[in-house]
């Protein structure tokens, strides 16, 4: 049963779960929080406990609304763009040509049609990207299944405004957000045991800290870099 609490301009969104303890938290990039209560917990005793942390809520979503954001992308030439935490200069070329992306040690070279619009740009970068992702993902979960004695079934890649991955344990599916191609690898892996943890524990209760302490120690760590690295531009 999922419920909300509203603290003025705070909105929390209260879960009931089979944990032994609470869990607050602030989601980036938007700050979006969230809070997980053990099942008998009566929602007055979840605000009086969200009232008490409110100062630590504000200082969190303050954080993360100064945190640096990329400028708006629009696919022109000599524009910055970040590829596995490196930054690169685009070049366009317009040719009567089946659109394509290519990259070299300074470059990603982006071919398209005369007259492609910025949308159209931006799908052909989308594509490359999850082009990416689909090459480096399958590797890390044959490492992961083996390592947790878990399986996946199916993954998605999507561009998600709120999450760096998701987990549907009933279904053994894990989604990752496609901007995980811009940042480092070992990141990208971070978010891949993360989601993966999530098989063997569907909360993020005590036991699914100790998994994942236990195969990524210093998880804590990776999740700070993670979520202190440039967002992606609002749309």
């Amino acid at each position: 049963m999922t419920e909300t609490i509203r603290l003025g301009e705070v909105s929390i969104r209260v879960t009931r779960k089979d944990v032994k303890n609470v869990h607050l938290t602030v989601h980036p990039p938007n700050g979006r929080v969230t809070l997980t209560a053990p099942a008998a917990t009566r929602l007055e005793v979840a605000r009086a406990y969200a009232i008490s942390k409110l100062g630590w809520i504000r200082a969190q979503q303050s954080t993360l609304k100064a945190q640096a954001r990329e400028a708006p992308r629009r696919f022109v030439g000599r524009e910055s763009h970040y590829l596995w935490g490196r930054r690169y200069l685009l070049s366009v070329d317009f040719q009567n040509a089946k659109p394509a992306v290519t990259l070299d040690h300074k470059r990603i070279r982006l071919t398209v049609r005369p007259g492609n619009q910025e949308s159209q740009r931006a799908a052909v970068m989308h594509e490359w990207h999850k082009s990416l992702l689909h090459q480096a993902v399958p590797p890390l979960l044959r490492k992961w299944e083996e390592r947790l004695g878990v399986k996946v079934e199916r993954y998605f890649l999507q561009k998600m405004r709120t999450k760096w991955g998701s987990c549907n344990p009933a279904a053994g599916h894990i989604r990752l957000n496609t901007e995980l191609v811009k940042k480092p690898k070992d990141l990208l892996e971070y978010v891949i045991v993360h989601e993966m943890v999530h098989l063997l524990e569907a909360s993020h209760n005590d036991r699914f800290v100790a998994i994942l302490s236990e195969h990524w120690s210093q998880w804590r760590e990776a999740r700070q870099e993670l979520n202190e690295l440039p967002l992606g531009s609002e749309e």
